[in-house]
């Protein structure tokens, strides 16, 4: 028992270790991970700029709404002091009041109103100056007509004399008055003097500081959030650093930092304007958010300023928390995987095995079966199906190779038999003076169907032919023997050779039931006088190339095909070659050769080769005609430009290429004539 646990142990720790250190499931793992790691960052990322975007949109109209319930209710405190002062200076203007009675009205404006903290009504033409605040709960008196505290210099008094209308002051501490800080809503009074409206003096109701800082520092944001107060000059009335208030502006802090942008800020709130912006703070020592919003009735302004990392603490918490997750599910994710790979791949693995022996050519051994049905059992049986298909392949290549080396063998053979067939001896009569004459067939397979022949029919006239069969290969071969053979035998009993193509004809169309053809085009070359009577049979026009003029097409007679109709009749014409003079027989090989760009070589470029080798010998023309075709076949187009040609390897040959030039040396003098 002991023996068969530890076997079992020892193959699953052979399987472990097999899977774990399979490439595939490691990739397919890691492929897995990367792809569920990349969806995941890029939702995390969404998700936290989202959750980002609303947090501090949320916070902003939170700020928003601190703020403006901050202005209504400061503003609320200033628009309830200015009715009673407004009463008392209209009062006043109408005439003056007898001392007890003026006091009895200031008193009684603080006692109608708990916000004003003192008031009083100074005159301009008489030092009197009745002032009554609060102190320690009740009404305190005090005289500012006095020497010490001269009222008509003080700001309150001298704004409101030269605006001419109500105003606030600035903050100031009221030393002498009040004897604390304040501001101080001033209202102008005038009366009619020898009829002239002239200032008369101010009456005024003062606001304590301590009462309004306390309304807006009582806002807190997100921990470290604040909020403060500026006057009409930015002064601060408010600020979380009492020292700061009532010393210094908010442009005396901006300078003091060198920032541009709380210069900036500073003049859009004294301008009374609305907005929010995102700042560098130097109270709270890092990026901020600061709203502001003014106070219509007094043109202060209030400002809300939060941390921006405090508004997204909860979030980076979150995050924090989202991360430790999903390292814990990458984990777990990263082990199922692995499982599951391993054992999905463990059959593809054994496969691979197999495999490797089979490449090596071990046919015979087995793949071990899959029971699963599914793309691995699949797999596995088609490996196997596979393995018997190659093992007979390879024995049918054997005989199939053996056959194929012995057609090939048999088309060399072939091929050797047809060039025998075809003259290839020159110059082939060299004791003929009177001509000089040159063929050269180059097939596109082992054997073609293009000819050609020449031969003396007797001591001054020469048979020559050209043709091209239809088709290739063998078929086109064994007709082009046929028809050679056929064609030599009838012109050598001295027939016209109009009257050597309809013999020849006649036979190739008996019981043709393949519908072969052949194109020909065939004379007889005078020796004596250059006299050539030739005749055609769909065969494509010779060139007529002499020194110093350019070649010329010789007009064929119309002819048809030779193996088509039994009956078909043909037509002799005669021209005369003066010594010097060529004729170039061609067949469709040399025009119709295509270069990379479907192009073909064409009759008019063959023209013009020809008619700049008009005195070339045979040998000589062919040799540059067939070089040039060849060029032509391997110009392609440049990948850079167009417009320039490069050479590479040629297109394959699509048709078999066959030239004969006969010159024409002479032995006498005569008129050129074609009829």
């Amino acid at each position: 028992m002991s023996n068969g646990r530890t076997a079992q142990q020892k193959i699953l720790r052979h399987r472990f270790l097999a899977w774990t250190q399979s490439p595939l499931t490691w990739r397919l793992a890691l492929l897995v991970l990367a792809s569920t790691g990349m969806i995941f960052a890029v939702a995390s990322w969404y998700t936290d700029r989202v959750a980002r975007d609303l947090l501090l949109h949320e916070a902003r109209e939170n700020t928003r709404h601190r703020a403006r319930q901050a202005v209504r209710h400061v503003d609320s405190i200033l628009q309830s002091v200015q009715p009673l002062p407004g009463l008392l200076a209209n009062r006043l203007a109408e005439g003056p009041l007898e001392r007890a009675e003026l006091e009895r009205l200031l008193r009684a404006m603080l006692q109608a109103n708990p916000t004003i903290y003192g008031g009083t009504a100074a005159f301009e033409a008489e030092k009197c100056a009745p002032y009554f605040y609060r102190k320690e709960g009740r009404l305190a008196f005090s005289d500012l007509a006095a020497e010490h505290y001269n009222y008509p210099a003080r700001d309150w008094y001298t704004a409101a004399k030269e605006r001419g209308r109500p105003t606030w002051s600035e903050p100031y501490f009221d030393a002498g008055g009040g004897e604390t800080w304040m501001v101080t809503y001033s209202v102008p009074f005038h009366r009619e003097r020898n009829g002239r409206r002239e200032f008369a003096g101010v009456v005024t109701a003062d606001v304590q500081l301590d009462h309004l800082s306390g309304i807006v520092s009582d806002i807190k944001l997100y921990g470290s959030g604040y909020a403060f107060l500026i006057s009409r000059r930015g002064q601060y009335i408010s600020y979380p650093q009492r020292e700061v208030m009532f010393r210094e502006s908010i442009f005396s802090r901006a300078e003091k930092t060198g920032s541009q942008q709380h210069q900036e800020i500073g003049q859009r709130m004294i301008r009374g304007e609305e907005g929010v912006v995102r700042v560098s703070s130097r109270h709270l020592g890092r990026m901020s958010w600061l709203y502001f919003a003014p106070v219509p009735s007094s043109g202060w302004s209030v400002g809300i300023q939060f941390a921006e990392d405090e508004v997204l603490a909860d979030l980076r918490v979150m995050n924090r928390t989202v991360l430790v997750i999903g390292a814990i599910g990458f984990g777990l994710l990263f082990a199922a995987v692995v499982f599951v790979a391993a054992r999905v791949i463990e059959p593809i693995r054994q496969l691979a095995q197999q495999t490797r022996e089979i490449a090596k050519g071990n046919l015979d051994l087995q793949i071990p079966r899959v029971n699963s049905r599914d793309e691995v059992g699949d797999l596995t049986q088609s490996f196997e199906n596979m393995r018997v298909a190659l093992k007979e392949y390879i024995a049918n290549l054997a005989h199939t190779s053996a056959a194929k080396e012995r057609i090939e063998s048999e088309l060399k053979i072939a091929h050797t038999i047809q060039r025998n067939f075809l003259p290839k001896r020159f110059p082939p009569f060299p004791d003929k003076l009177q001509f000089d004459l040159y063929a050269h067939l180059e097939a596109a397979r082992e054997v073609g169907g293009d000819l050609y022949d020449f031969f003396l029919l007797d001591d001054d006239h020469l048979f020559f032919s050209i043709g091209d069969v239809a088709g290739k290969g063998v078929p086109a071969a064994l007709f082009m023997a046929v028809s050679k053979t056929l064609i030599k035998g009838v012109a050598e009993q001295n027939l016209s050779p109009s009257q050597v193509l309809e013999k020849a004809n006649c036979e190739l169309a008996q019981e043709n039931d393949e519908l072969m053809f052949v194109t020909v085009c065939c004379g007889v070359l005078e020796l004596s006088t250059g006299r050539v009577r030739y005749t055609n049979a769909g065969h494509l026009p010779p060139l007529w190339l002499r020194p110093g003029r350019e070649a010329a097409w010789i007009e064929l007679p119309r002819g048809l095909l030779l193996g088509v109709e039994p009956d078909s009749r043909y037509e002799t014409r005669t021209l005369t070659l003066q010594p010097g003079d060529t004729l170039l027989l061609y067949t469709d090989g040399v025009t119709e050769a295509m270069n990379m760009r479907d192009e073909f070589y064409g009759e008019d470029r063959l023209r013009a080769l020809a008619t700049q080798h008009t005195g070339a010998a045979p040998k000589e023309l062919i040799a540059t005609i067939t070089e040039a075709v060849q060029q032509f076949s391997s110009v392609v187009v440049s990948p850079n430009d167009p417009t320039i040609s490069m050479l590479a390897e040629p297109t394959a040959q699509s048709d078999d290429i066959t030239l004969l030039a006969l010159r024409y040396r002479g032995q006498g003098t005569g008129q050129t004539r074609q009829s």
